[in-house]
């Protein structure tokens, strides 16, 4: 059986990124943060939204899963993206994968369910300030006005030509989430970089 123990330190998909971005955010004198935020946990969960297992996975997880579309519910460390009427994303501090996905199972029991890490597949970038919504209606597609893309909504959508989910965070003037995979990661902050540059 081949050794699946990590040898050397994750690498993130955007280090190399990282001085540009926060120049970037110098530069723009707060109008703009822009920022990775590597390996958060990404949990997938797909169930009855209808069945016991949800309310059971709720309680495990000590939150509801949302039900109304493209919303988000945080609890303490944890986040619930709705993707659709049954599917969910699970967003976490680092680490958390095993501990979370070991908690869904055994909430479900018997009840069908589906748990998949997919923390490796994308990673997260942070655009935050004053302008960020600004920043981001350059290349997408939503209407991204407060009233109809608010703190607690989410989406998947595409931003510079590149689908991402986007979160509005609900925290103040905590900005948004671009989830983004890993492989297209690169091209999205080079987008976001020059789509900053009006700010800077």
């Amino acid at each position: 059986m081949a050794d699946t123990v990590l040898t050397s330190a994750p690498r993130s998909p955007l280090g190399g990124a990282a001085a540009r971005l926060a120049a970037a955010t110098r530069a723009s004198a707060g109008a703009v943060r822009l920022a990775e935020l590597p390996f958060l946990t990404q949990v997938n969960v797909r169930l009855d939204a209808k069945g016991p297992a949800a309310d059971a996975v709720g309680l495990a997880l000590d939150l509801t899963l949302p039900l109304e579309p493209n919303t988000v519910v945080r609890a303490g460390e944890s986040t619930v993206l709705w993707l659709g009427p049954d599917e969910w994303l699970l967003v976490a501090p680092p680490g958390r994968e095993r501990d979370l996905e070991t908690r869904i199972r055994d909430a479900a029991g018997d009840e069908p369910v589906s748990v998949t890490d997919v923390s490796a597949q994308r990673t997260t970038l942070l655009v935050a300030g004053p302008r960020a919504r600004d920043v981001l209606a350059h290349g997408c597609p939503l209407d991204l006005h407060p009233r109809a893309f608010g703190p607690g909504r989410c989406a998947q959508t595409t931003l510079g030509r590149t689908q991402v989910v986007l979160v509005a965070r609900d925290e103040p003037r905590a900005g948004f989430w671009v989830l983004v995979r890993s492989s297209f990661a690169g091209h999205l902050a080079d987008w976001l970089l020059d789509a900053a540059t009006e700010y800077v």
